[in-house]
């Protein structure tokens, strides 16, 4: 069994019942939605069209949803049906960061994730969907895509159809029949005004920039852009993801650069032979750790359920890098408080412990790469480069830190500047390359060209990068240090709300 979706746009009349019967059917709460029909319309008075699309989530064969879940809260079933079980949910909204259609919302009422699961509850029982059962005109097809007997196989041989975003790789079972390139594409319409059923937010995208990028992509996504001029978004269901990871996450990002980097940076110098007082190896250790207990009290804060937090350490699911992450930290913050108890003890760290150490504050700074690159929703986080960001973030840290908590200001000083140095690679390789998707190059010219490019331009390129360096070779550590700390803490703010900036249905 594999069950999908068939959405026959010339016979959608963009009723709502769908709408309506899926609310009915699992006590929806009023402001978010499992399915929903987007309005688009094109065309200059009298001479208008209007098309409907129902939106919904589309049991990928290759969910990322599933994937990126750190206790299987949600998984897929033999039957195809991507499920979600709300016991196991600790709302850390990783779920909508991965979804690239915008089909999971947080239900106010649980505080635990939610969306279409093919009313999986019927299906085992042999019924259809209520969505199905009550479109008036039949544009809702479901069932068993394997089942050649079934109408939905015969509507998938007879007729072509379309999926949202197949350049994700993620095999969508919701396909369109006749579908609009303009609805089935976000950042194709503009979401701006007021109109008689609804206010639309603004999207709070550059729609010609997101067209300019396309034209530099394939001529495919060329041909979307000159196929969409002056269509306009006239209904949606509010964005759910809008917001789902804030200020918090850009937090836990800085406070874990620095505890990551005070540990990479002392390893390293201890294995290197370099001299360092037992009290200033103890203050740093201290340190660190203390900024590892903060950036856990902020993973922690930003779950929906926090009483559930232990969920990912004792119902580990393994695939996910917040699950991996959750053990890299733990292990990180066992082996940092036995060399502090060490070197609290006038004991230096033995080589082995100092290597498990460098390893684990190597892997506490650098595995939220990996845990945005499951974010497959967000086409700027797939960058290639922010390994080397958080790398060079975790340096630069570690290494105002040290320079700050100790007397080794020439030592830190060196590495300061190879930092820095590493630092603006990074970000030249970021901006100023061609990145894989339009979306992803459309995110990065809100930094560097949109409403965030004073931030970048005078404070994280200029003051926090190129006037360290001055100050630097001036012999004036302790100004390029905390100017150091305050561009980590602006670009990874900046580049988690940029991520986010561009609508995903």
């Amino acid at each position: 069994m594999n069950y999908g979706f068939i959405i026959d746009n010339r016979k959608c009349i963009g009723c709502h019942a769908c709408t309506v019967a899926c609310k009915s059917e699992h006590d929806t709460p009023i402001g978010v939605n499992r399915t929903w029909v987007k309005y688009i319309e094109k065309g200059n008075f009298p001479n208008t069209h209007r098309s409907f699309s129902v939106m919904r989530c589309n049991h990928c064969a290759e969910a990322p949803c599933t994937t990126i879940c750190p206790t299987t809260a949600l998984f897929t079933r033999d039957d195809g049906i991507v499920d979600f079980d709300n016991r196991r949910c600790i709302g850390c909204k990783a779920c909508m960061q991965a979804c690239p259609y915008d089909a999971i919302h947080i239900d106010p009422y649980t505080g635990t994730a939610a969306k279409c699961n093919y009313c999986a509850h019927r299906v085992e029982v042999g019924l259809e969907p209520p969505c199905v059962n009550v479109c008036p005109t039949h544009a809702i097809i479901s069932g068993d895509r394997e089942d050649s007997s079934s109408e939905i196989a015969t509507l998938l041989a007879l007729h072509p159809v379309q999926v949202r975003k197949p350049e994700k790789g993620k095999e969508p079972k919701l396909y369109y029949i006749e579908g609009d390139a303009a609805s089935l594409t976000p950042g194709a319409t503009d979401s701006a005004g007021s109109y008689m059923w609804t206010d639309a937010p603004p999207s709070g995208v550059d729609l010609e920039a997101w067209r300019i990028a396309s034209e530099r992509h394939s001529q495919e996504e060329s041909a979307y852009a000159m196929k969409t001029e002056g269509a306009k978004k006239v209904y949606a269901a509010p964005e759910p993801h809008r917001g789902s990871w804030g200020k918090t996450v850009s937090a836990y990002l800085f406070t874990k650069s620095i505890s990551g980097g005070i540990g990479l940076v002392l390893a390293s110098l201890l294995l290197l032979g370099v001299p360092l007082s037992f009290a200033t190896i103890s203050t740093a250790l201290l340190t660190s750790l203390v900024f590892l207990g903060l950036t856990n009290f902020l993973l922690v804060y930003k779950l929906e359920r926090r009483e559930r937090f232990f969920y990912v350490l004792l119902k580990p699911q393994w695939g996910s890098w917040l699950t991996r992450g959750a053990y890299i930290m733990t292990a990180y913050g066992l082996l940092a408080t036995l060399a502090l108890l060490l070197a609290l003890a006038s004991i230096r760290p033995p080589p082995l412990l100092l290597v498990l150490v460098l390893v684990g504050a190597f892997g506490t700074a650098v595995y939220s790469a990996f845990l945005f690159n499951q974010a497959k929703g967000r086409d700027l986080w797939q960058s290639p480069v922010l390994p080397l960001h958080l790398i060079a973030h975790a340096v630069v840290a570690g290494a105002a830190a040290l320079g700050l908590l100790s007397s080794s200001e020439a030592t830190m000083s060196r590495l300061l500047a190879a930092g820095l140095a590493m630092s603006l690679l990074a970000l030249g390789a970021e901006f100023f390359s061609r990145h894989a998707t339009a979306d992803g190059e459309a995110a990065a010219k809100i930094i560097v060209s949109g409403r965030f490019r004073v931030r970048f331009w005078l404070w994280v390129f200029l003051l926090c990068h190129l006037v360290p360096i001055f100050l630097l070779a001036a012999g004036a550590f302790t100004g390029a240090a905390i100017l150091a700390l305050i561009g980590i803490a602006l670009f990874e703010d900046m580049f988690v709300e940029a991520g986010q900036a561009l609508p995903l249905a």
